[in-house]
């Protein structure tokens, strides 16, 4: 790779550093292509990305982004995992991947600008997708008017029984 290679390497990766929410270091030893390849797929799948760049490049992209500090003590070979979206849908991928794949190695992530460990990206694997959770919020927001109508509704119901009582009260008097 010659100088200029590097320097567009380098200006891409900090791009995406600065796009992305969320961004995972991997450690991929043990990974053939077959496997790497799958890899990329169910990613981009779901328009994440995956690439593997040197340390020193790394580091060079990441200085003076909220990546700055991830990237400062990279050790071995690192593939970067980007996802300019939603966080959880990353790291669900990758979590599902290293699962069936043990040789693929989550070892930190910067999201939303918080460095999290392994530990912590295996329990944002776990938390529901944006859209579900939007869902959630939905159903819950929509519940309070459909209590309300129905509370209301039971109002109406009751007035009515009583006026039907009422007018039965009446013929039986009369």
């Amino acid at each position: 790779m010659n100088r200029e290679q590097k320097k567009q390497v380098v200006k891409e990766v900090a791009e995406r550093f600065t796009r992305a929410k969320a961004i995972v270091l991997t450690d991929f030893r043990g990974l053939n292509v077959e496997q790497m390849n799958s890899l990329r797929r169910a990613l981009k799948e779901r328009e994440l990305e995956y690439k593997v760049v040197k340390n020193t490049l790394l580091k060079l992209a990441g200085a003076g982004t909220a990546a700055e500090e991830l990237v400062a003590e990279l050790e071995g070979p690192n593939g970067v995992a980007f996802s300019y979206a939603d966080p959880v849908e990353l790291a669900k991928v990758l979590v599902d991947f290293a699962k069936d794949n043990p040789q693929l190695t989550l070892k930190k992530a910067l999201v939303e600008g918080r460095i999290l460990g392994p530990e912590e990206i295996s329990q944002l694997a776990k938390l529901p997708g944006r859209e579900q959770l939007l869902a959630m919020v939905l159903g819950a927001m929509a519940g309070v008017p459909r209590s309300l109508v129905s509370v209301l509704n039971q109002i109406l119901v009751s007035l009515v029984q009583v006026l039907k009582a009422i007018e039965e009260e009446k013929k039986k008097a009369a």
